[in-house]
This record gives structure tokens, sequence and C-alpha cells, in this order.
């Protein structure tokens, strides 16, 4: 390879943790020589790391892997990678579908890049999909961003909800140790991070595969002992985490995001339906009541919280007053933000086999439904910023207005004002809000 090959591209679908898995595999490249290339055309090596929640985003990965299967056949010294998790689930089906790729590796392996590839540089196709330990992660991440960062405590899920190719994608949870953890968020404090998110499948469910756990079957790792774990490394000003499931969200851990000055008041615990037979059917294992009773407890203890969700509509067997339960929860809880999608059935689950699928004329109807009503409830709980002074964390230039700079509030709302971005990037600054919209604020800076 010549020197000016060694550049390479990966575009990233999906969710955060495959963003998390993207920012890995690039410091792992960056380790190896090779440089990053905004234009995939200009790579030598092309990674996509995929995502199979949603049927198009596995389309979008064909078409795009079909121009550069085109490109190899004139320069033979491509390198075509497909990461996450459609080439978990596909494996050497994508090998016989795009016989130009050269490894396909799931999310697992992800700190085995560097292997990989050697062997790929050796004449080698490959595919990487079986089950491993994930060993601890040593490589450092090549960071999209220099303010915020994500950091990994639990891979996998065990849970089963039957729309979710999660669990056959990802394997069985395995959480990292605390000490790790701790040990990854104080490297970032020194780089100059000022916030960051521990992200998991199913974030709640942290520390149940540790060992110590007493007899009683209490454990002594939760994710609640990992946020007060983790709470004072230096340089470190705001704490996220992401994604929560219901089944295990506590009045513990809620109390502790209260007593926690760094925690963030906001929470994304998705709920997916409002009607408790479809989350049965969901295999979700909480009903409705106990849903509404989490978000209760929060306003109880934060009542200034911003709460984000997610939900399905058009699930198979959904009926229309089904689904005006969900509209109704929505329309209760008020949600800051609710990310929607229709129900796409993915190979390899339960309910993509059932017949009493919806058509995508009633699932389009009701997404269009649902996010209407998002709109309106995001707007009104935007009021509530009037005129407020926020703490914002200022992340990045407005890319639509240079004079302006982006961040978030503690509630995850966008934030725009006017200033400077070499002077203000990774600081927290007090902002009062002059505009309101449904998922975004403007303001302006003086001496609050």
């Amino acid at each position: 390879m010549t020197s000016s090959s060694r550049r390479y591209h990966i575009t990233t679908f999906g969710c955060q943790m495959n963003k998390a898995d993207s920012e890995r595999m690039a410091g792992i490249l960056e380790n190896m020589g090779f440089e990053w290339s905004e234009d995939p055309n200009d790579a030598s090596v092309i990674l996509y790391n995929t995502c199979t929640i949603r049927d198009n985003a596995e389309q979008k990965v064909y078409s795009y892997l079909g121009r550069q299967a085109k490109r190899k056949h004139k320069e033979p010294d491509l390198t075509l990678v497909v990461a996450g998790c459609v080439a978990q689930q596909e494996g050497k089906e994508l090998l016989r579908r795009v016989p130009e790729l050269d490894l396909v590796m799931g999310p697992q392996h992800a700190n085995r890049l560097k292997d990989l590839l050697e062997s790929v540089f050796d004449g080698n196709q490959l595919v990487a999909t079986e089950e491993v330990h994930i060993f601890e992660d040593i490589t450092q991440p090549r960071r999209d961003s220099k303010v915020t960062a994500w950091v990994n405590v639990i891979y996998g899920c065990n849970e089963r909800c039957t729309y979710c190719v999660v669990p056959n994608v990802r394997g069985v949870e395995q959480s990292r140790t605390p000490e790790a953890i701790r040990a990854e968020i104080e490297t970032l404090g020194k780089q100059g991070y000022k916030e960051i998110t521990l992200l998991g499948q199913n974030i709640d469910a942290y520390g149940r595969d540790l060992p110590g756990s007493t007899p009683e079957g209490r454990h002594l790792h939760t994710l609640t002992d990992l946020l007060y774990f983790v709470h004072d490394v230096p340089g470190i000003e705001r704490i996220r985490f992401a994604t929560s499931h219901p089944r295990y969200f506590t009045e513990r851990l809620i109390k502790a995001c209260a007593e926690l000055p760094k925690v963030c008041e906001h929470f994304h615990i998705p709920f997916q339906s409002g009607d408790n037979q479809l989350l049965k059917a969901m295999s979700r294992g909480y009903t409705t009541e106990k849903y509404r009773r989490i978000i209760d407890t929060i306003r109880k203890y934060m009542p200034d919280a911003a709460i984000s969700a997610d939900a399905i509509v058009g699930f198979p067997g959904e009926t229309e007053e089904q689904f005006e339960n969900t509209l109704k929860l929505v329309d209760d809880i008020g949600f800051d933000l609710l990310n929607t999608a229709a129900y796409s059935p993915r190979p390899g689950t339960p309910a993509a086999m059932w017949d009493n699928q919806l058509s995508e004329e009633v699932k389009s109807d009701r997404l269009q439904r649902l996010n209407h009503l998002v709109g309106i409830k995001a707007a009104e709980r935007s009021q509530r910023y009037s005129g407020r002074i926020e703490e914002v964390l200022v992340e990045d230039q407005n890319s639509k207005d240079k004079t302006q700079v982006m961040g978030r509030t503690r509630g995850n709302r966008l934030t725009f004002f006017p200033g400077d971005i070499q002077e203000l990037k990774g600081k927290i600054v007090k902002v009062k809000i002059t505009e309101v919209r449904a998922f975004s604020l403007t303001g302006e800076v003086g001496e609050w």
C-alpha cells in the first residue's frame, strides 16, 4: 500500500451504541496509520457500521455497497468492510449478495478490527460473527466531538422483546467493571471533555452479570452505584445515561439523579406502546400504569426534568383503540422529545412471523397522527423555558448561521445563541431564552 492510499472512511447507521463502536474502530484505524477521509471515494478502507432496526437502514447499506463494489472492480486494493448489526444478522449471506466484500464483522468484534484487517491485507476474506466475550477495550476512540463523549458501560441485551433483533446481533449482557469505566472517564476529563453519556442497550441492567452479587440476589454493582462511583471525576461537568428500560427503573436511581449535581435532569425511557395488551405481545414486562408511576416519581423529585422516549405504531394486531391508548399516554405525559417509528418486521424476530401484520397505509397514517401530537406537546413543554436562564454547554457552531453557536441545556434541549465558537467551545454559558420552538431554543448571553 502506498502512503497516499492509507485513508479510511466510516459511515454509521443507527443508534448511539453504533456511533460509539465507530469511534472505537476509527481509533484503531488511526493507530494503524490510516487517516480519516470525508469522501469515501478517496479512501482505501471503507467501513459501513450498520443498523438493522428498520428496513430502510438495511436497504441504504446495500445501495452504498453497490456503488463501492463497482469501484472495487477498477481499484482491487480497495478494502470493503461491513460491521454492526446487519453484518451479525446476515453473516455469510452478505458475501453471497456482495462478493466484493472483504470483511463482515458483528458488533462484538469491533475491538478486533486491527487483527481482522491484517488478515484481510494478507489476502483473506473473513466473516467474524461468532459469539465472543468482549475483552476490555484498550483502544482510544477517535471521538467525533471534543466536548461530549460516549462511554460504553454494558454491551448486549438479555431482554426478548418480540420486535427487536438487538439480542440476536449484540449478544448477551456483558458489563464493564466500574474501575475500567472510571479509568476511561478520568482520561476523558484530562483530555478536556466536559460531558459523558454512559451507554447501554439496556443500561438499567448494568452490573447484573458482574461477580459480587449477594445470595439474596442483591447486586453490589448497579447503575445507581456506578453513578456515585464516577460522579467526582475531575473535569467532567455533566453526566447522562441511555437507554433505560421501564422494567428496571428504580426510585433509588431517580433519587441518585436528584442528589448528584453532575447528573443531568433528562431521562430517556422508551414506552413503545400505551396499551397493556400490546406491551404484553411485545414482551416488554411492564404495564402503562407502571410506566406512568415512573414518570410521576421522576416529576416528584425533579419537577422540571426533561423526559424523552421511543414509541412504535402499527405493531402486529394493533387496533385503532389500542393506538388511541398510545395517543392518550403521549397527551397525558407530555414528552419533551419522542422518537417514533412505524413497526417494521425484522428477520428472526417472533413478531415478524405473525399473520396479523398491518398495512403500510394504516402504519403511515398512525405515525403521522402520533408525530402531529408529539410536535404539539413538545411545543407546550418548551414554553416553560421562555425567559428562563439556562446553562448551555457549547458544542459547535450553528451550521446554518455562523454567527451563532449551539449546545444543549441540562434537559438536553438544543439551544442556539450568538457567539464565537473559538472562544466558547466546551464552556458552560448562562443563556437567557428568548425564543422557544418544539425541539429547540434560541437565547442571548448577558450578565445574568
